[in-house]
């Protein structure tokens, strides 16, 4: 297929460096929305292709970071493909995903491009400015950079784990260190010289911008889900308190979100929502999505034809990289979590049942085109555009998802688990019999059994949107890809017990040449330290 080709720039050793200060104004006119508000620059950012690196086929806005953290989970796959190449290092682990090498660099680049694109929108508003609609255009800036941070301090914060030590090849102790914070205030001086801050001191600064956000964000008119609004400030608080595991605050705000969304309009998909060929997951009006970002067919990433998110993550269209003339990688669900998922959950039907059994046959797809050469297991969930599998023009400008309300009662119940098991399974059960599955039961009371059941509920519900890495991190989750029958690659099955090293992602060398402060205090490499189970 043209454009598919092996580019040398993916593994190649990079040297280009993204310096984290403040970026003028004009640093941002190539935005496909440049002369609006400045608070548009951050929706175009996270939809931009090929803007971190030309020419790079990994690099399709804030999408490929979903994918990037699918990747590294174990509930994840994708079926054997020679184009797998762009992707690959996240889930093999080789030397590419060092330090010195481009996959990470694309990472570190895309969330500090992110933390400059709000940055930019932050700036534009006095912070004094006594007009609270102003001051609302603001807090939705402060909104983007809380939900920027979260992730970058995520990633990087290096957490113990069985393979690499928190003293690091410099003899310094890099636990629980996070990220340099960048601010519209920070100087290229200060920027220079600004080291990896604390858990502590990150967690601080993204409550400071979220409780900025909560107090100001309801002041104006939301523009559209491609916005923050006071329940995704909510659910990006749950989000934070789960990170630093304050469970109480954590089900405090899941349940706030819960009740913001609601009123405005959200509920949990339907089967029929679920499942319809033109719709799923891919329209922002769905009314379980509290935020997600629209692409268009004039954008960039739309027009490259296979840059995006359609082209890797459905498997039902002709022209991108999932299908590949069916030479793709199909993404899959793992086959043991399939398996263990009840036959009268709708949302088995997601992925395609081996042929024979019970559900076989009753998957609803677009075209046995596409469909039947599809391996068991293959993912039926993010439908192209109107279901148009041919036209890359109207199948890939999609909206995909930042947050649905459905996390959010994950977030309750397991939140709850941790202090009170019984209620945790109470909040399972409810919203698993009432949304998901009538017979459902949750046969397990003790605590850990009780939180394994609700994150598995979880992975199922969230498959593949980008947010199951942190709770695997969070909570120290083994990884386990080899087993019987295993539908993983071969060069992807690690089974780790305990969190898994490569979770502590690496700062680039050519950030720490930009930044001194960053000499001497990366987190351990973990390239190359797992072999495959044979």
């Amino acid at each position: 297929m043209a454009g598919m080709a092996m580019a040398a720039g993916l593994t190649g050793c990079l040297d280009e460096t993204l310096p984290t200060n403040r970026v003028t104004q004009d640093q941002m006119q190539d935005s496909p929305l440049a002369g609006e508000a400045m608070l548009s620059g951050i929706p175009a950012w996270l939809n931009e292709a090929q803007k971190v690196r030309d020419g790079a086929h990994d690099d399709f806005g804030y999408p490929a970071m979903m994918l990037i953290r699918n990747l590294m989970c174990d509930d994840f796959t994708y079926s054997p493909s020679e184009y797998i190449i762009h992707f690959e290092q996240y889930a093999t682990y080789d030397a590419y995903l060092g330090p010195d090498y481009g996959p990470l660099q694309r990472v570190w680049n895309f969330h500090y491009k992110y933390v400059q694109a709000c940055n930019l929108a932050i700036d534009a508003v006095a912070e004094d400015d006594p007009d609270e609609t102003n001051q609302a255009f603001r807090s939705v800036g402060h909104a983007f950079r809380a939900h920027a941070y979260l992730d970058l301090a995520q990633m990087y914060e290096f957490l113990e784990n069985g393979q690499t030590s928190n003293i690091n090849s410099d003899g310094n102790n890099v636990l629980h260190l996070t990220v340099p914070i960048v601010t519209e205030k920070t100087t290229d001086a200060e920027s220079k010289n600004n080291p990896r801050v604390t858990r502590e001191a990150m967690f601080e600064f993204i409550k400071s911008d979220l409780d900025r956000a909560e107090t100001y964000i309801a002041k104006a008119a939301r523009i559209s889900k491609g916005y923050p609004d006071l329940g995704v400030v909510y659910g990006l608080k749950a989000r934070m308190y789960m990170w630093v595991e304050d469970y109480a605050k954590a089900k405090e705000y899941a349940r706030k979100a819960i009740d913001a969304a609601s009123a405005a309009g959200c509920y949990p998909l339907t089967a029929e929502q679920w499942h319809d060929t033109t719709t799923g997951f891919n329209t922002l009006t769905t009314p379980a999505w509290m935020w997600g970002e629209q692409l268009t067919k004039e954008d960039r990433a739309v027009t490259t034809g296979i840059i995006n998110w359609t082209s890797w993550m459905s498997g039902e269209t002709t022209y991108g990289y999932s299908y590949a003339n069916g030479e793709g990688p199909r993404m899959m669900l793992s086959k043991r979590y399939y398996d263990r998922l009840s036959d009268s959950d709708f949302r088995k039907l997601t992925w395609k049942a081996p042929e024979g059994s019970a559900l076989s046959g009753q998957e609803k797809f677009i075209s046995h085109e596409t469909f039947d050469p599809m391996p068991a297991y293959g993912s039926l969930k993010f439908r192209p555009g109107n279901g148009n599998i041919s036209s890359y023009s109207e199948g890939s400008a999609v909206a995909w998802p930042l947050m649905r309300i459905e996390e959010m009662y994950f977030i309750e119940a397991e939140a709850a688990a941790h202090t009170a098991p019984a209620e945790g399974k109470t909040l399972l059960e409810a919203f698993m019999t009432q949304y998901r599955d009538a017979d459902y039961q949750c046969r397990v009371s003790d605590k850990d059994a009780v939180i394994d059941e609700i994150i598995f509920q979880k992975l199922i519900e969230l498959w593949g949107e980008g947010l199951m890495y942190f709770d695997y991190k969070r909570l120290g989750r083994s990884i386990t890809r080899a087993y019987a029958d295993t539908n993983f690659p071969s060069n992807t099955r690690f089974n780790v017990t305990g969190r898994a090293g490569w979770q502590n992602l690496c700062i680039t060398i050519g950030e720490q040449r930009n930044n001194t402060a960053l000499m001497g205090f990366n987190n351990p490499n973990p390239a190359g330290l797992y072999t495959p189970v044979k």
